[in-house]
């Protein structure tokens, strides 16, 4: 009695525990921000050598003789961030089959504003950077959106801003994240494995077979996601594409009254991820060193050019594709909102933290003059698009929308 009794204490404390994480999940935004401002604190301190020796401490995972051993930033950023990317499957799955792109014309407006707002920042960090090989190769660090920070900036107005307005934002905010999964399968893969691509194959085949005989149980997702990660890991192909097809492979409907496996796994990954996985990752990956840009490792190519494809290439190429393909009928703006309201959407889609971070690790490696220029262009374009975008819906939300602007409402 007393095992049963502390057993259901235990599980009663876990449900609490997850409950406040999912009552408390607006916090993440802060918090991501709070994680950054410690980074940069410790590294700008006697505390720096703590930081550098926690941020390269080698972790390992054994099991019998097969032996996983990498420093901890890449366990956070190949291991952690996965779960990062099985959020975001899940969340796209669900939103194609029942949410708010279940139709090819709610799909379209968002989704080529998306590419819009990946290829314009892409072509303005180039122009910065053409000349150097080695900088060219971050080229993809601007490209995409953090969903968690463009979604508490927004947060910020409340009811001022319409539904619409943060609708066409976090699907714009999925379609940023689709592609950099895309970009990280096709562009920063390095030498494969063909035995570990065999054995990854298995697994996937594994995943999509529990998919249609409608298993239901997490733990055979978990078991063959576990051997698909591990098998990615070491094939070549970036870990974190792991997460995002094991998302995809668990099933939202089911026979019967059975709970969604899918919405369960979401809602119970949600709150670990924004209040978790995110503030960790911008804890391990933000700490830039105010005595390596005074000896002069800071290239302004970089900086500048990440900073401005954040701040001016992504509201531009989100406006300027999205008006243009409702201008060819190839799509329509959401029911709700006024350009001028996109357009500050469009603004906050600049904030890349999160994501821009991801890939400037990704594109430069251990080269940490060239990470430390993009870390210091993330954090100016970000920051800037932040401030730019609140103020900017601030103030188009204070005033009465003028009859232009109510006319060019969807209709």
């Amino acid at each position: 009695m007393p095992i049963v009794r502390s057993h259901a204490q235990a599980m009663n404390a876990s449900h609490r525990f997850a409950a406040w994480l999912q009552q408390h999940g607006k916090a993440s935004g802060p918090l991501t921000i709070a994680a950054m401002i410690v980074a940069f604190a410790m590294v700008n301190s006697p505390f720096r050598s703590i930081y550098r020796l926690v941020h390269h401490t080698p972790v390992a995972i054994r099991v019998g003789s097969l032996m996983v051993e990498k420093p901890l930033i890449l366990w956070i950023n190949e291991g952690l961030m996965v779960f990062f990317f099985l959020l975001v499957a899940l969340e796209i799955k669900r939103e194609i089959l029942e949410g708010h792109l279940d139709s090819p014309a709610r799909v379209a407006f968002p989704a080529l504003a998306a590419l819009g707002g990946m290829l314009a920042p892409a072509a303005i960090y180039l122009l910065f950077t053409w000349s150097d090989p080695a900088a060219r190769r971050g080229w993809a660090i601007p490209s995409a959106t953090d969903t968690v920070l463009a979604l508490a900036a927004l947060n910020l107005l409340g009811a001022r801003v319409p539904p619409a307005v943060r609708t066409f934002l976090l699907a714009l905010a999925i379609f940023d994240d689709l592609g950099a999964i895309v970009i990280l399968a096709a562009l920063f893969t390095k030498s494969l494995s063909v035995a570990s691509l065999a054995v990854a194959a298995v697994a996937l085949i594994v995943l999509a077979a529990l998919n249609r005989m409608g298993v239901t149980r997490p733990s055979a997702y978990v078991a063959a996601g576990l051997a698909l990660w591990l098998a990615v890991l070491e094939s070549g192909v970036h870990a974190t594409v792991a997460g995002f097809l094991i998302g995809l492979a668990i099933p939202l409907r089911t026979a019967g009254n059975k709970p969604s496996p899918l919405r369960a796994a979401e809602r119970g990954l949600r709150p670990w991820v924004a209040l978790g996985i995110v503030p960790v990752f911008a804890f391990f990956n933000s700490g830039i060193d105010l005595t390596d840009l005074a000896t002069g490792q800071l290239s302004g190519a970089i900086a500048l050019g990440t900073a401005l494809a954040l701040f001016v290439g992504k509201p531009a190429g989100i406006l300027g594709v999205g008006w243009a393909s409702v201008r060819l009928g190839l799509a329509h703006p959401p029911h709700g909102a006024h350009w001028s309201q996109l357009a500050g959407a469009s603004m906050l889609a600049g904030i890349g933290f999160t994501m821009s971070l991801f890939f400037a690790g990704v594109a430069f490696g251990t080269n940490e003059a060239l990470a430390l220029s993009a870390k210091v262009g993330i954090l100016a374009g970000s920051l800037a698009a932040a401030v730019f975008g609140i103020a900017y819906l601030a103030a188009t939300a204070a005033r009465p929308a003028k009859s232009g602007e109510r006319e060019g409402r969807a209709a």
